[in-house]
């Protein structure tokens, strides 16, 4: 027997751990930064988030590969049987019966000039013709060919994206670290939702016992005559109102549970509660300063400056359209035919081909001089917007700025609100069950407390959305004073 009390009182503690432990039963609990890293982790705006980063980092590697050497091999052999007309020495044409075999192979070296725009090239080469009827073959080889292509006076891609598509990668960065900080601030509002929620459940099962605890209490009192009926049927209906709080108030807090679990990416269905930490260590941020990392950090500010070099391009590109164009391709290379392999590559002799192509509008009715116009008053058009824009971001730093150095403020009274509404509505709620006190005080105790309480919790969810909204319009950590980023080789792995 004792072996046996031994073993149960052993495995008690591990089977009540278990039973606590049930994938139905446990109970997710989350504090607010726990909530924030698990939103940035794995919710739904953040997979979306990092997807578009990736298609960004592949567009850039894309861009700075056209400012590197490429390498292509190429072959295409064929096989010609058939009969074409063929023109003889005299003048005349005659119908030859062809039975051959073509095979090459090329090996070329391609440099893109971002400072012309021209293409550098370098190519060698190899071909055989096998003649199927008489069993005879010949080479043709080119050891090395240089080629340049350039338009003179056209329109430098290559120039213009070195200009913008750094600046365009640079933003997607920082879109990343904006979407971070805004998820940080969603997550926010829907942990504050479900604190809300949980707050009116736990105010309206305390306002139920207490009305409950009255009304019985009443009940003795309206028998022995101390209270008139009309008051006891006021703490009825307290006691009946309070217990439809509770109902709804139950529902609330199913609701923002899902909303939350969903936006943190939980498909489990465990239940989720959230508890408040009083501690904030942000208490004042200096505005000019906020302005000061939004122009040093903020997406706008790089967004305006790709809008505004894309704007100029352009310009120079419809310049480019309506003026005098020139295409220039220079070739220089060695060639050698023979019947050997070998011979080939002796004595190769010397091959050059130069072509100058012009093109130069002499009666377009304008329609260049109009293009030109047009992108112009685009790039007008967009300097001003950027202006509007500009101003827009500033003033709305600045509102976030006051705002939030406001609500610190709002939050120490709010505590001491709370506070001073729980202690006086325990105090009129003893009062009254010592008759020194009426129900009309009794119920306005109670709706001063209840409303104190959520007012502390609104509060507290404002300073949190307003830190996060402030990161993300800044990209400024103002806790540990650096700018926020990211290890973007992670995000491409």
């Amino acid at each position: 027997m004792k072996r046996l009390f031994t073993i149960l009182f052993t495995l008690l503690p591990v089977c009540v751990w278990v039973y606590a432990h049930q994938p139905g039963d446990s109970i997710l609990t989350f504090t607010l930064p726990q909530a924030v890293e698990l939103a940035r982790r794995q919710s739904p705006d953040v997979l979306y988030a990092r997807h578009s980063f990736r298609s960004s980092y592949w567009n850039y590697c894309y861009y700075k590969a056209n400012y590197l050497p490429s390498l292509n091999f190429s072959s295409t052999p064929n096989f010609n049987h058939i009969i074409n007309t063929i023109t003889l020495p005299d003048g005349t044409s005659e119908y030859i019966q062809q039975n051959q075999l073509t095979t090459d192979a090329s090996l070329s070296i391609t440099q893109n000039v971002s400072l012309t725009g021209g293409t550098f090239s370098v190519q060698t080469s190899l071909q055989r013709l096998d003649q199927l009827d008489n069993n005879s073959h010949s080479y043709k080889s080119t050891p090395v060919t240089v080629a340049y292509s350039q338009s003179l006076f056209g329109y430098n891609q290559l120039k213009w994206d070195k200009k913008i598509e750094p600046l365009r990668f640079e933003e997607a960065k920082r879109n990343y670290v904006e979407a971070l900080e805004l998820v940080a601030a969603k997550a926010t509002a829907k942990f504050f939702n479900l604190a809300k929620a949980q707050t009116n459940l736990e105010i309206a099962r305390t306002n139920y016992a207490n009305a409950d605890t009255l009304y019985s209490f009443a009940q003795g009192r309206y028998n022995i005559g101390t209270i008139t009926e009309n008051e006891m049927l006021q703490l009825e209906i307290n006691k009946l109102t309070e217990e439809i709080n509770r109902l709804n108030a139950q529902l609330e807090v199913d609701d923002c549970t899902e909303e939350l679990r969903s936006f943190l990416g939980i498909r489990e269905s465990h239940p989720i509660a959230v508890t408040i930490d009083e501690k904030i260590s942000l208490r004042f941020v200096d505005v000019n300063k906020a302005l000061q990392y939004t122009v040093e950090n903020s997406t706008e500010v790089v967004y305006m400056q790709r809008l505004k070099l894309e704007s100029e391009s352009r310009i120079a590109g419809a310049r480019a359209n309506a003026a005098l164009q020139a295409d220039l391709y220079l070739q220089f290379g060695l060639a050698q035919t023979g019947r050997e392999i070998e011979a080939v590559y002796r004595k190769p002799d010397n091959q050059q081909y130069v072509e100058v192509g012009f093109r130069l509008p002499v009666l377009d009715w304008g329609r260049g001089k109009g293009q030109v116009q047009v992108a112009k008053s685009n790039r007008d058009r967009v300097y001003a917007q950027i202006d509007q824009d500009r101003n827009t971001l500033e003033m709305n730093v600045m509102k976030t700025v006051k705002q939030f150095n406001l609500q610190t403020n709002q939050l120490q009274v709010a505590v001491k609100a709370d506070y001073t509404a729980g202690r006086r509505s325990d105090v009129v709620r003893k009062l009254y069950l010592l008759g020194k006190s009426n129900i009309l005080d009794l119920n306005a105790s109670i709706s001063e407390k209840d409303a104190a309480k959520r007012n502390y919790i609104n509060t507290l969810s404002n300073y949190w959305t307003l830190y996060y909204t402030l990161r993300s319009l800044t990209l400024f950590d103002f806790e540990k004073n650096i700018p926020i980023t990211e290890d973007y080789k992670m995000l491409i792995q």
